[in-house]
């Protein structure tokens, strides 16, 4: 489990050990270790940035099509919930036009 505390890195930060790890050849592991950094942490960087380079693996999504995602689901539930409501406001005139 992650700790109490986590530290936040810039984005240029996290772009330069990227960049780090494929300019070196040394393994994701071995650049954290010399950064002072999780190893976790720069293997999700450094695969999030072979996705969005079109590097990753099959069906693997870049961040424009994560975030993308994101904005639909969010906008699909919003929809789903207008729904709900316009059911529910038809079925009340209904009812209150029968009296």
């Amino acid at each position: 489990m992650g700790g109490k505390y986590t530290k936040r890195y810039t984005e240029e930060f996290k772009r330069d050990a990227i960049a780090l790890v494929d300019s070196s050849g040394k393994t994701v592991a071995a650049v954290a270790r010399e950064l002072g950094i999780s190893s976790e942490s720069l293997r999700g960087w450094y695969r999030k940035a072979k996705a969005d380079r079109g590097e990753g693996t099959p069906g693997e999504l870049t961040s424009a099509e994560r975030e993308e995602l994101k904005r639909l689901r969010r906008e699909n539930r919003e929809q789903q919930q207008t729904i709900e409501i316009l059911k529910k406001a038809t079925a009340f005139f209904v009812k209150e036009n029968d009296r």
